[in-house]
């Protein structure tokens, strides 16, 4: 089946965004009376808003309502991302790139205000018509429902669409959507290697995505 679509992953994959996210969340979490474990980042990477919301309210015992956790960390994330838009070298380049030749869209992790101020931010809203965040399907990475999600959207079979994926959670989300998955692994935070194992290509830079990549992948 010919490649119908492209589909990327935002946090780690087009933008350095992972580390950010990890401060903020550790930053409230220590101001508000909770705490902050070793594994809090590795548990939520991946996570739906209600998923790590809810997370840091019962299993980091932050004295906040969920609503209240989530406006509180997309506040402070916005803040950062417009005062020092973190896009990652070639990311926006590598967007408009494949853009050219197919229709793109965004699946992530984060809230849909922050995707969106991050399209916006990198000038992309010609390209990037379609986005969905994980807050707004059943379940978030590593389960497929975003993925799936974004292929609908888009009008297209996953298995005709090639997800861009950086992290453990979003190749197997990804994978398991049955699409054909390129893997940018991230040097900060790297994917388990048999994950990576079950791609259909490796990158080690997302500025070195090309559409001759993605035509010569094997089907998924």
């Amino acid at each position: 089946m010919d490649v119908a679509a492209v589909i990327f992953d935002m946090d780690g994959t087009l933008a350095e965004t992972e580390h950010v996210w990890d401060r903020v969340r550790e930053d409230l979490a220590r101001a508000r009376g909770g705490r902050w474990t070793d594994r809090a980042h590795t548990d939520m990477m991946g996570m739906s808003s209600p998923e790590w919301t809810g997370y840091m309210h019962a299993e980091l015992g932050v004295p906040m309502t969920p609503d209240e956790i989530r406006d509180e960390v997309v506040a402070r994330l916005l803040e950062r991302y417009r005062a020092e838009p973190p896009f990652l070298p070639g990311a926006v380049a590598a967007v408009r790139r494949m853009a050219r030749e197919y229709p793109c869209a965004i699946a992530s992790s984060s809230n849909r205000e922050i995707i969106a101020a991050m399209i916006d931010l990198g000038g992309l809203g010609d390209v990037l018509p379609q986005y969905v965040a994980s807050e707004e399907v059943a379940r978030g990475k590593p389960f497929p429902d975003v993925y799936v999600e974004a292929a609908r959207r888009l009008g297209h079979d996953p298995a005709a669409c090639v997800a861009v994926e950086d992290s453990t959670a979003g190749l197997r989300s990804a994978l398991d959507a049955g699409m054909r998955v390129v893997a940018v692994p991230n040097p900060d935070y790297p994917p388990d290697p048999a994950v990576v194992e079950r791609c259909h290509l490796i990158v080690d830079r997302i500025a070195g995505l090309t559409p001759d990549l993605v035509r010569a992948m094997p089907p998924a």
